[in-house]
């Protein structure tokens, strides 16, 4: 096969969250503070600005994503407030799966253009994905590519970044429906990440791998077809 260009997707596939805040304990912190924003109404907000406001206006920090959550449900916080809050989210950090580093490092000493693509605000995991810098030809987040992950043009915004054909490309990750039935209509071909070994080999993707390196090496094999 000619392939050229490795996409990798960000959560579940090269890193995870540690120390995740819930819509609940958002929630209760809000109401402490005198404001009545509850865990479902919170939840729809937050995935409001996550889909259709930051591939827009791309946030830079907790602060202004939060600030335009809040503003979705018309509450309108104290600075101390808001200040409060943002702390709370700023608790929780990406994380590199201890995988991800080797992997995208052979993928680049293979000769192949890498990218990380993902709806995920930058500010939220920049931090954990400097050891891979210098291993990336390109990060699309939402913002770049002025879509959420579910809209095909994403993918093609990072084929047009990397410039390579679809058919000259891997996509590595975790979701079905979004990392591989859309890549394989576009003819990227795809490499299911199941990490826990739960999804078996009847899946839609070319190849599933456990773990990152097992997924690279499945590329390397398909480049000396």
């Amino acid at each position: 096969m000619n392939i050229k260009a490795v996409l990798f997707d960000l959560y579940g596939t090269i890193a995870h969250v540690r120390n995740p805040v819930t819509d609940q304990e958002a929630s209760d912190y809000l109401v402490s503070r005198g404001y009545e924003v509850y865990p479902q109404t919170f939840m729809a907000a937050w995935q409001f600005v996550a889909f259709i406001d930051y591939p827009k206006y791309g946030y830079k920090n907790y602060h202004s994503f939060l600030k335009r959550v809040l503003w979705r449900i018309k509450v309108r916080v104290d600075k101390e407030t808001l200040d409060g809050l943002a702390k709370l989210y700023e608790r929780s950090q990406f994380e590199l799966y201890p995988d991800a580093l080797e992997a995208v490092k052979k993928a680049k000493e293979n000769g192949l253009r890498t990218a990380i693509v993902t709806t995920i605000a930058r500010f939220k995991f920049e931090k954990a994905l400097q050891p891979l810098i210098p291993y990336l030809d390109a990060v699309v987040t939402g913002y770049e590519a002025r879509c959420e992950k579910s809209n095909p043009k994403m993918f093609k915004r990072t084929l047009e970044i990397l410039n390579v054909e679809p058919s000259e490309a891997v996509m590595i990750g975790d979701d079905v429906p979004i990392d591989i039935l859309i890549s394989k209509k576009l003819s990227i071909h795809t490499i299911l990440l199941d990490r826990e070994n739960k999804m078996g080999d009847s899946q839609p993707s070319d190849a599933v791998a456990v773990n990152l390196l097992e997924a690279v090496e499945i590329v390397e094999g398909w480049i000396r077809r």
